[in-house]
């Protein structure tokens, strides 16, 4: 894997590269603007395929609960390439490995678009996921270039653009699939990407690599720092958790709402992301409170926030004025939850942020993934009850581990 990196791709995007770079400060406010805009456009892949999954499911003529592996297979291949290809960030040119991945990802989508059968298309997902981890390739490494004091606002600032790209590609391919067709919105997400390989050849510096390891090395690494990190593990854990409660309810939302009462297409669907803007805004504000008060403090309270989501959720059923205010709070503590969570963890071994940030990641996507299965799974058989039920049980568990977890962890 490595070779490939090292190799041809080196000497092919050497002059591309490196010529036509500009080498801006990438913690100055118009960098930072540019880099948050390339955070969302490359995290926005993964939630194009969520308010289409009903109008998916009936091209291929397969059930709600089977269409919701759409989804999730897409989280399981993000985390993929976040264990695999996220630990290069360490060693390797990180503008050559985003553009490597964008090439890629482009190809996927472009699958999707084209897929004749659901087998192909739950491929080419996977695949998908597995490419869409450019921001977590330019996190860690803008967080290293930014002042100790200033790291919680910079992460911050950067997660309002990631949160901003999964908030309004929800929007966009609700309203997209709903007047042009599913097929047509994997196109337009192909010429995205392209806009967002010019974005990152114009704005992210090339660095030198902070040492160089092997392939395999690099990943026998991963073990040791989960082994010899206690607020890692901590961190791991309760973003799995979190991110598995969140996901409860955006891995069956579209399927709930194409039902009666409601019977809304993708596009009304697609619309109950913009609730996120909430998240999305407080986003630089909660890194600040994390510089202030410390991780562990925004980390408690996010988690609380999302286990009062869940009982709001739970409420639909009577009323959807409880999904508005359930979605809210739940945008609100998980955004909380991971912003307080890496910026905690890129103070702990500068020369191993990539690597803490994919086994953090790593983990926090598996519990996108898992949560994205058994919200589908629960909503089939018990509607919002099992979505808050599953989700609230996980949110409830994370809960339990950051307040009572070792009290020396930031």
């Amino acid at each position: 894997m490595a070779e490939f990196f090292y190799g041809n791709t080196d000497q092919m995007l050497e002059i591309f590269v490196s010529n036509t770079a500009i080498k801006p400060d990438p913690t100055s406010s118009i960098s930072l603007i540019l880099l948050s805009a390339a955070c969302g456009f490359a995290v926005a892949n993964l939630y194009y395929n969520q308010p289409l999954l009903p109008a998916i499911g009936i091209s291929f003529g397969i059930d709600g609960a089977t269409s919701g592996w759409i989804a999730t297979l897409t989280q399981i291949g993000y985390a993929a390439g976040l264990f695999f290809f996220g630990p290069l960030g360490d060693t390797l040119s990180r503008r050559k490995l985003i553009f490597c991945l964008l090439i890629g990802n482009i190809a996927s989508l472009i699958l999707c678009a084209t897929a004749p059968n659901f087998i192909w298309f739950l491929t080419s997902s996977l695949i998908l996921g597995l490419t869409s981890i450019s921001a977590q390739i330019i996190i860690p490494a803008v967080s290293g270039w930014a002042a100790p004091e200033k790291r919680g606002r910079v992460v911050g600032n950067l997660m309002s653009g990631l949160f901003a790209g999964a908030l309004l590609a929800r929007t966009l391919s609700g309203a997209v699939g709903e007047h042009f067709g599913w097929r047509e919105m994997f196109l337009l997400a192909a010429l995205i990407d392209l806009f967002l390989f010019f974005l990152v050849w114009f704005v992210l510096p090339e660095t030198a690599t902070p040492q160089t390891m092997a392939y395999g090395q690099l990943l026998s690494s991963l073990g040791k720092l989960v082994k010899q990190q206690p607020l890692l593990r901590e961190a791991a854990l309760s973003g799995f958790l979190l991110f598995a409660a969140f996901n409860t309810l955006w891995g069956s939302l579209a399927l709930l709402l194409s039902q009666p009462p409601y019977d809304w297409g993708s596009d009304i669907v697609g619309l109950f992301g913009l609730t996120g803007i909430a998240g999305m805004l407080a986003s630089s504000t909660m890194g600040s409170m994390t510089d202030r008060f410390g991780g562990r403090a925004v980390v408690t309270t996010g988690a609380l926030l999302v286990t009062l989501a869940l009982c709001l959720i739970g409420g639909t059923r009577h009323s959807i004025l409880f999904l508005f205010a359930g979605i809210i709070f739940l945008d609100l503590g998980s955004r909380a939850g991971l912003v307080a969570n890496q910026t905690r963890l890129y103070t702990l071994l500068p020369d191993a942020r990539s690597r803490l940030n994919t086994v953090f990641m790593t983990c926090y996507f598996s519990g996108g993934a898992a949560g994205s299965s058994l919200g589908a799974i629960a909503a089939w058989h018990l509607s919002w009850s099992g979505v808050a039920l599953s989700g609230g049980g996980c949110a409830l568990l994370a809960t339990i581990l950051v307040l009572f977890g070792a009290k020396r962890l930031v």
